[in-house]
């Protein structure tokens, strides 16, 4: 998206931030985008490690192959022979 944005269109896009909210206002909103921008990451950086992390423990699940429990075994002699 921000990709196309060239030098000219970033510094025309600063030049109506600072018409709109003014050069005092204009540091705060900067401070406040980037916090939130920060957050953002770090949640999506979160979220991506819990998918990558269960994908590996099915991938162990998968290889290991199914669990199988056991059981136990009762003897079936008779003690009067």
């Amino acid at each position: 998206m921000l990709n196309n944005i060239g030098f000219s269109g970033l510094i025309l896009i600063l030049i109506a931030l600072l018409i709109v909210f003014g050069p005092k206002k204009l540091p705060e909103i900067g401070k406040a985008f980037g916090h939130s921008l920060r957050e953002f990451k770090r949640a999506t950086q979160g979220l991506a490690d819990e998918v990558q992390q269960a994908a590996r423990e099915e991938a162990v699940q998968a290889e290991s192959g199914p669990r199988v429990e056991p059981i136990e075994l009762k003897s079936v002699h008779s003690e009067n022979r």
